[in-house]
This record gives structure tokens, sequence and C-alpha cells, in this order.
């Protein structure tokens, strides 16, 4: 008997399990995979819950119920990877071998790495959203909060799901709009981007709207500390930027494990082929989703085509026959922009943002780079379908796992 092991029953990793307990034959392989949480968290929904958009239940499950019983699942902190070994020492100290191994860790948040940001006033005046946690305090504080300047931030790239901050400021200008009180906030957005999004053609779109929307962009804003006391924000050229309300995306880095193991660059994320998901060190371990140091977003979307191109690349590497360079960094965001409305932006590593339709050519229903009420419901339908398929490794009809360029105006990029 060989084993598969997958650590980390995230995203990333609980869709890998369901993957290959239906593609490796029992007699042969036994896949285990391992994380010391017992909750399974809808993390999309975490923009949703300081709104009162979602509640609690709705982005929160118990992790098991969603690993195959095919699968042997070991609730327990992974203390090490030992790479050179084929083996994985556990906290309690039990050691496990792999023939292959998948690393699906993830990322967190590091506000203690910005000086002042994770201090007295954590979760009291500064806010994150990035976790359950943070965006449940921020939840309660905005039910009572009477208004003032409100800050959305962003500390440095890469980030989980890049478009969330913007989205938070969209659906913030609705929330108090809807509230009678949007003439008390005074809404600004600081990036140390050059202009709202990392992608040229998605960013002129998103500053319009922010323009539209009354919230004031600061860009190119590199944060040295959080001056707490103060009520301000200070980057490195003494640039300030006062606020009420801080609401900040720290630092995103991988799993300590990593570190540990002596696996990550400099942010803990896994140096990985881009285009196969192997890891450029190891030839039998494999990484995926937010533990990758690729150069794609870090969000759900991009984990689901991962997950269907390294299946393949597992079978294949098990088979002895060259992996596929099939994985094109394939993005398919939808951008809540409040009122009951979105965009859809699909790209990959070559190809921006562009206008068209999703997912038939010519015919939709979803326009990419539009707002519209069609695009917002398939934002909100999102939630269902990663409760009942994608982590569960269903396939999305007509949603392929590379961009598709059929539907896309590409004579539109500059």
């Amino acid at each position: 008997m060989k084993n598969l092991i997958i650590l980390g029953a995230g995203t990333s990793g609980t869709m890998m399990a369901n993957h290959l307990a239906s593609k490796l034959p029992k007699k042969d392989w036994i896949i285990t995979i391992i994380d010391q949480y017992k909750t399974h968290y809808y993390q999309p929904g975490f923009l949703f819950l300081p709104f009162d958009i979602y509640t609690t239940k709705q982005v929160k499950k118990n992790g098991k119920k969603f690993i195959p019983k095919k699968v042997k699942y070991i609730q327990e902190k992974i203390e090490l990877i030992l790479p050179e070994e084929n083996k994985i020492k556990l906290e309690k100290g039990d050691v496990l071998d792999y023939d292959i191994l998948i690393v699906a860790t993830g990322t967190k948040i590091a506000p203690e790495e910005t000086d002042g940001m994770f201090g007295p006033e954590w979760h009291k005046s500064i806010f994150d959203f990035y976790t359950y946690e943070g965006a449940k305090a921020l939840r309660d504080k905005l039910r009572v909060w009477k208004g003032g300047k409100l800050v959305v931030h962003i500390t440095e790239m890469p980030i989980k799901c890049p478009v969330a901050p913007l989205e938070f400021a969209f659906l913030a200008d609705s929330f108090f709009k809807n509230k009678g009180m949007r003439d008390k906030v005074d809404i600004t957005y600081v990036t140390p981007l050059d202009g709202a999004f990392t992608k040229p053609k998605a960013t002129e779109t998103l500053h319009y709207l922010l323009e539209e929307k009354n919230i004031k962009e600061v860009t190119g804003f590199n944060i040295e500390h959080v001056d707490y006391e103060n009520k301000k924000i200070v980057d490195y050229i003494d640039t300030e930027v006062e606020y009420d309300l801080l609401v900040t995306v720290p630092t995103n880095v991988g799993d300590e494990l990593i570190e540990r193991s002596g696996m990550g660059d400099d942010f803990n994320f896994i140096p990985t082929h881009k285009a196969t998901l192997q890891t450029n060190d190891y030839e039998n371990v494999f990484a995926i989703g937010d533990a990758t140091n690729l150069p794609a977003s870090k969000a759900g979307s991009v984990a689901h085509f991962e997950a269907e191109i390294l299946t393949e690349n597992i079978l294949r590497f098990i088979q002895g026959k060259e992996l596929k360079e099939e994985f094109d960094g394939h993005a398919n965001c939808f951008i809540e922009t409040g009122n009951g409305k979105a965009l859809l932006i699909d790209f990959n590593y070559t190809h921006e943002p562009v206008e068209g339709t999703f997912p038939f050519p010519g015919v939709g229903p979803l326009q990419l780079l539009k707002e519209s009420r069609t695009n917002h419901m398939g934002k909100m339908a999102f939630r269902w379908i990663y409760w009942n398929m994608l982590i569960k490794g269903i396939h999305i009809p007509f949603v392929s796992a590379t961009m598709s360029e059929k539907g896309k105006r590409f004579e539109e990029v500059k």
C-alpha cells in the first residue's frame, strides 16, 4: 500500500480529497487528510457577515462531513514536514510516511507584522474581516457605529481574494445609504498598488465606481505603522491617513508549518511550478491554492481550477507520465458593488479582465466587467455552489479549468 497525504482540510485540501477518493484505487492507496481545526469556513462569506447579509451559521460547518469516507481524517496539528525523508511529524509525536504529499495549508493574516496594528485597539477601532472572529467583531461594531472616517486599507500584496477590500468599500457605501447615514461617513480606500486593482483594464472600471460612490482613493501607500493613539496610518514617506474606524487587510503569510519545515519563501509560500503545481524542490510534493507562490489570485475559484488540473497530474505522476503544464492562472471572480449589483471578471496569467459574456459566448447570461443584478445573483448563488459542488469536487458545468477566450473582447485591451 502507498500513502498520499493532504495537509489542510480547507477549500483546496477538501476538494483534492474528494477528487482523489474517486480516482485512486482503494486497494493500492491510502489517502489521509490532516487538519487541526474542526470547523470549515465559507471564507467568501466573511465579506457579508459585517453587514448582516449573512449569519454566522451560513459561513461555517463541520468540516468532517465534507471528507469522503474513503479518506482517513486526522484532526491534529502538524508539527513538521520532513520532505527529504518523506515524512510528516504530528504534534503528539506520531510520524507518518508518504509517497505523495499535497500541501494545502492556505494563508493567514499577520497583523503583528505591522507596528501598532495588533495592539490594544485590535477589534475595537481596528478590524479585519479576513477571519471569522474579525468579521463577527466588525459586524457588532457596525451595528452601533455612529459614523466618521472609515478607512478600508490593504497592507501589502499578495492577499487572499484581492477584490475583497474593494467589495467591502462598495458594500459599506450601500450599507450606510440604507441606514440613512451615508452623509455621516467618509470612506477612503487605501492601497499599496498604483490603482484600485492589479489589472489595468479592471482598475479603470473599478476606479470609476469608486468615484461614482464618492469613495476617496489613496494609492501607492506603503504602511510603516499604525498610530492607534491618534487614529491614523502612516506610510514610509510620512503620508498620513486619519481614521475613526480602520478596516484593514493585514499582511498575508503562509502557515508557520512551512517556515518550520524550511520549505517556503519570505512569506512562507511554497515555490511551485505555475503550470503543473509540482513544487520546485521536491518531485513528489505538490502544492495548491493559497499555500503556493504562484502569480495567480489567491481565491476559491483559482483553487477550484487548480484542483481539476492537479488531480490529473497526480494520476500522471503515479503512472510515470510527464506532467501536463496546463494551469494558466485562471481566475473567475464576482465583485460585489453594492445596491444589489456586481461585476464579474475572468482572467489568467496572460490575459487581463476584459468585457464580454460568460459562460456562453455572445449569450451570457453573465456580463464581464459590467455591473448587473444577474452578476449579483451569481455572487449570492455561489455559497450554495460552494457547499454543494465546489468542495465536494463536483465539476461546475460550462466552466472550464483553463480560461476560454470565446465571448471576450480582447481587442479592447490597450
